[in-house]
């Protein structure tokens, strides 16, 4: 599992990990946040109205959800469970909340690593870069990425994204490990 502040560097981390081995399964998170340019459903998200996703999480459907930057984001349970069934290795983009629930939800099958920026200033500058978020949410995600990185130690890895080649290095490494550190 894979956690970071928004604008961390956890998706294109993920990406060129599964670029390299593409064996390794990507858990797509449901959201209700709308899609930005780019995103395509089934791929970067499963875009779900605040209706659906509720239904989802009274139907048990979600190993983990929690409400992030104002919208629903979770864990499809049955993807993770028929991969897991098979043999075949996961990595999941959760938040810090959610990978708090997942760790104590399958103990023991599970490896946690936090992404973190390589400064505050780079971080800002990242998320603002995208271009996607009001001023007001890219407030909001600073405000609620202090808290997340404040839990980092609850991680069984971090790695900084300073340099992404070496952040990539330092990911495969772990994730083809397999261990806890």
């Amino acid at each position: 599992m894979l956690s970071s502040v928004a604008g961390g560097g956890k998706s294109t981390l993920i990406q060129k990990l599964r670029d390299k081995h593409p064996e390794i399964l990507f858990s797509v998170s449901c959201t209700t946040r709308p899609p930005r340019p780019g995103d395509q459903e089934g791929v970067t998200y499963h875009f779900l109205t605040k209706e659906e996703f509720e239904k989802g999480i009274s139907e048990s459907a979600f190993l983990e959800w929690a409400v992030v930057h104002d919208q629903y984001y979770g864990t499809p349970s049955k993807f993770v469970e028929d991969a897991f069934a098979k043999g075949s290795s996961v990595i999941m983009d959760i938040d810090v909340q959610g990978a708090g629930i997942v760790r104590d939800k399958l103990p023991g099958r599970v490896v946690t690593i936090f992404i973190l920026p390589p400064n505050e200033e780079e971080w800002e500058r990242r998320l603002r870069g995208r271009g996607t978020d009001s001023e007001e949410n890219i407030l909001k995600r600073i405000r609620n990425g202090k808290l997340e990185l404040s839990r980092r130690g609850e991680f069984d890895y971090q790695i900084v994204n300073d340099d992404l080649e070496g952040a990539l290095r330092d990911l495969e490494t772990i994730v083809l490990s397999g261990k806890k550190s």
